[in-house]
């Protein structure tokens, strides 16, 4: 069985900081390409990063430098650690894997590629 499962999401104000999980089960974290996405009411889903099986990372530009993924191979959990927030962060967030291989397509933070999506973990961002 396939799982993927978010926590960490709340209500902060902007410049604060959350630290978003995502337990998977099914699959390897290590050998995967992960990614993270976000969406607001009214607006399209948007990729916020992703990280292959090699370590490597992707980021949108409106979060670089303020967000980092991360994963713990032991507990087979992905992370996406989120500083300086601001209220346009606002938005449900969802982890996702790329069951089928441990690439994540360079440069690109792409929904149609990932096969298993979680629930997600609203975030919420007030000035």
């Amino acid at each position: 069985q396939v799982q993927l499962v978010e926590s960490g999401g709340g209500s902060v104000q902007a410049g604060g900081s959350l630290r978003l999980s995502c337990a998977v089960s099914g699959f390897p974290v290590s050998e995967k390409c992960m990614g993270w996405f976000r969406q607001a009411p009214g607006k399209e889903r948007e990729g916020v990063g992703n990280i292959d099986n090699s370590g490597a990372t992707t980021y949108a530009d409106s979060v670089k430098g303020r967000f980092s993924i991360s994963r713990d191979n032991a507990k087979n959990t992905l992370y996406l650690e989120m500083n300086s927030l601001k209220p346009e962060d606002t938005g449900m967030y969802s982890c996702a894997i790329r069951s089928y291989a441990g690439s994540c397509v360079s440069g690109s933070i792409l929904a149609w590629m990932f096969n298993y999506w979680g629930q997600g973990t609203q975030v919420t961002v007030s000035s």
